[in-house]
């Protein structure tokens, strides 16, 4: 069976619409490897008579959205259970920041980060076309992401990463049986290598900055967040950026269900990125900026050349939205301020969203009063350096209660 219910894949860049079959990264038209991404064009007649009556709240795994998948009829999905995440209300880190401020948590996810709902899209689709090994380049999570999809689906996983990539993150695509390769350079080095392999061994491609389908899989949040606030859309969605992927699939998300009238009005997107990888921040603010390497304590978007900017930065401009860079102290203060006031423990990457709303409250771009859906992309035990450094030194004391007393006794 096939995909009725989508029309085309289409160049963001020249407008060269192309059928939907079998597998297609990019459009042959261009030879910059910035351009010639490809949006996945649907038929919102067919979906909206698939998904009719369905958007009650209820949202088991993020599959409950398969009509707005670009997924055949007869593929059966590589699934952990992924999405269908908590928004949680997060009151006291409203209190402290001046803001209404709901944490949508996908630090959950069965891998431990957003990564998935990218992840088990991509996978399925190279099951169904018959591929048996599946790469991707990645900092981490994404690593773990296939590595873990792979061993699902019964597919061979060779992950590409750069000699910079946290340990901790390494230890997970191992254990799920991936052939972890560690390059000696940059991320952007360890992406084209996978370019490379994937253009000579024909196996399936998963990066972000290249298959149009993790963008696809990524809107499911912005589909989810849509659901879970009918009647009450918040006034911004704030999203960490690298690359510019997720921020692009959550903003197509929201656009769809606003769209096929399930909630009245779209929120403004609010993209975060760290000072050391401004790319798509200055862009969006009319500046250029390509370094040969960005520098963040965040490696999860330490993007120095992002591939997705123009989608990113079309996410914010369409939403009336606005983006902030933050620093690396700024996001660790907002990993301790988030773990200390609600007790959600999350990685750098995922923490610069507090600082993101923090800073945009500084440079009145959002007001307080306002309400915001900050997406959590990652779990903290990814990143247990940065972990550390974010939190306090404990107390090493005598097993005396005197000493206890000389510490804490005064509060009593």
């Amino acid at each position: 069976m096939g995909m009725e219910h989508v029309e085309a894949y289409r160049c963001i860049d020249c407008g060269e619409e192309y059928e939907p079959e079998g597998i297609m990264y990019t459009c042959p038209n261009h030879e910059d490897p910035m351009e010639g991404l490809l949006d996945v064009v649907y038929d919102y007649d067919a979906i909206a008579e698939d998904f009719d009556g369905k958007a009650d709240g209820d949202i088991p795994d993020l599959w409950k959205y398969r009509p707005f998948l670009p997924i055949a009829e007869d593929a059966e999905p590589v699934t952990l259970g992924e999405g269908g995440t908590d928004l949680i209300a997060a009151p006291r880190l409203s209190e402290d920041i001046g803001v209404e401020i709901s944490v949508k948590d996908d630090s959950r996810n069965p891998t431990a980060s957003f990564k998935d709902r990218a992840t088990t899209v991509s996978v399925t689709k190279a099951k169904h076309h018959d591929h048996d090994v599946v790469t991707c380049a990645s900092t981490g999570n994404a690593a773990a992401s296939l590595a873990g999809y792979a061993a699902r689906g019964g597919l061979t996983a060779r992950i590409f990463v750069p000699e910079s990539a946290p340990e901790g993150k390494l230890a997970q695509p191992l254990v799920y049986g991936a052939d972890v390769i560690q390059v000696q350079g940059t991320y952007p080095e360890a992406g084209q290598l996978s370019l490379e392999v994937t253009e000579k061994y024909g196996w399936y491609n998963r990066n972000a900055a290249f298959n149009p389908f993790q963008v696809e899989g990524k809107r499911t949040a912005g589909l989810e967040i849509a659901e879970q606030t009918q009647g009450d859309v918040p006034d911004w969605v704030v999203v960490s950026v690298g690359d510019g992927c997720t921020i692009a699939g959550v903003w197509k998300g929201l656009k769809e269900f606003e769209k096929l009238g399930y909630i009245d009005e779209t929120p403004k997107m609010l993209g975060v990125q760290a000072e050391g990888a401004p790319v798509i921040h200055e862009a969006f603010h009319g500046e250029e900026s390509l370094d040969e390497k960005a520098k963040t304590l965040a490696d999860s978007i330490a993007v120095a050349a992002p591939a997705n900017l123009k989608k990113a930065v079309n996410a914010m401009e369409e939403s009336d939205g606005n983006s902030v860079a933050v620093s690396d102290e700024e996001i660790l203060d907002g990993e301790l301020k988030l773990g200390s006031t609600e007790g959600l423990f999350v990685e750098p990457a995922a923490a610069a969203i507090v600082a993101g709303v923090e800073k945009a409250v500084e440079k009145d771009i959002i007001e307080e009063g306002e309400s915001a859906v900050v997406v959590s992309s990652g779990y903290g035990l990814k990143d247990l350096d940065n972990a550390k450094n974010a939190g306090r030194e404990p107390y090493s004391l005598p097993p005396d209660i005197e000493e206890i007393d000389a510490v804490f006794g005064d509060e009593e």
